[in-house]
């Protein structure tokens, strides 16, 4: 793989990380306010107020978490290892096309 697509293939997985944490972390937040606010977990849904799980709620929380972060490093690697790598520029004088400098 050359390298100007690991860096793009690295700012659209950090871009992929961040929608991802934006629009599906949303739910994640209303229950870690009511965790370090008042200590337990109240699933507000359209047919009325459900106790739920705190302790399965923060689980799936930080799995959810660890699966963004993966997704975040994995483009930060990718920008690294195309920053870091041989450029597209640098073709042996054998395999250019168009006209030779001779």
């Amino acid at each position: 793989m050359s390298d100007t697509r690991f860096i793009m293939l690295g700012i659209a997985l950090v871009f992929a990380g961040f929608l991802v944490l934006g629009i599906l972390g949303r739910p994640f937040l209303e229950f870690t306010v009511q965790v370090n606010e008042f200590g337990n977990c109240i699933d507000y849904t359209e047919t009325g107020e459900v106790s739920a799980d705190c302790g399965a709620i923060m689980r799936d929380k930080l799995i959810f978490f660890g699966m963004v972060m993966g997704l975040i490093s994995s483009g930060i690697v990718a920008l690294v290892k195309g920053y870091r790598g041989r450029w597209d520029q640098d073709v042996k004088s054998d395999e250019m096309v168009g006209p030779k400098k001779d």
